[in-house]
């Protein structure tokens, strides 16, 4: 049997890398958290969770000096959860959108009500993105990936990222158009479609296209490393 990692767990493998690691930490489920788990002094699940991000020094609005130096976006369903910890918090939050037949958990909205420009328009005032599932965002027929909606250029139009959700590198996850292949896949929604961000299971691979598609984002040092691992695959096929 193995143990489930704890929120500050988690945390804490972020906070002891060598490097700027970013976190990305869901309130889950709280309308059903919160009927059945209760804290001292009326606390609820929101505050425990903003209370846990503040502890180990998560603060800042979004691309601060404070949140650069760790950063964190707050994703939830639950469009209530997100207003009533921006009373407490600054940190980024993302609204987390369902399926077209879901309405949302804790105001039973419609899927229509919520991406409306109307909405989007109430919404920007506490959160800075929306994170809809991908297949809403482009409809997909026969595993093909059909004409892309116009929910991320309206929500661009309210200043409002879209971070759509979730990527996978498995054949019956991918989409014939790009020959299946996730690197394709990434290059359209990035360039094509237009997103900000992006939610995948394979970190791995959005960091390799990024390096592909960025060589000499960090300056003449990093491109010099590419060009020796360039000269090190090619060494290799040589010899194989």
């Amino acid at each position: 049997m193995y143990s489930i990692i704890t929120f500050e767990e988690f945390i804490s493998i972020a906070l002891d890398a060598p490097r700027v690691v970013g976190i990305y930490p869901e309130i889950k489920n709280p309308v059903f958290i919160n009927q059945r788990v209760k804290w001292s002094g009326g606390k609820k699940y929101e505050d425990k969770f903003v209370e846990t991000l503040k502890k180990y020094g998560y603060r800042g609005s979004y691309m601060s000096k404070e949140w650069l130096k760790q950063p964190a976006f707050i994703q939830s369903f639950a469009p209530t959860s997100l207003i009533y910890i921006s009373n407490q918090t600054n940190i980024p939050k993302v609204f987390l959108i369902d399926d077209v037949n879901i309405p949302t958990q804790d105001t039973n909205q419609s899927y229509q009500e919520i991406t409306s420009d109307k909405y989007l328009d109430f919404i920007k005032e506490y959160v800075v993105g929306i994170g809809p599932w991908k297949d809403n965002l482009v409809p997909v027929l026969g595993n093909y990936l059909e004409t892309p909606s116009d929910l991320v250029a309206r929500a661009h139009v309210h200043n409002l990222q879209v971070h759509p959700y979730t990527f996978r590198n498995e054949n019956q996850f991918l989409h014939l158009n790009f020959s299946v292949d996730p690197y394709k896949e990434y290059d359209y929604w990035i360039n094509k479609v237009g997103v900000d961000g992006l939610f995948t299971d394979f970190a791995g691979s959005l960091h390799q296209f990024q390096e592909w598609t960025n060589p000499l984002s960090s300056g003449e040092e990093d491109a010099h490393k590419l060009l020796d691992k360039i000269a090190s695959m090619i060494s290799k096929f040589k010899h194989a």
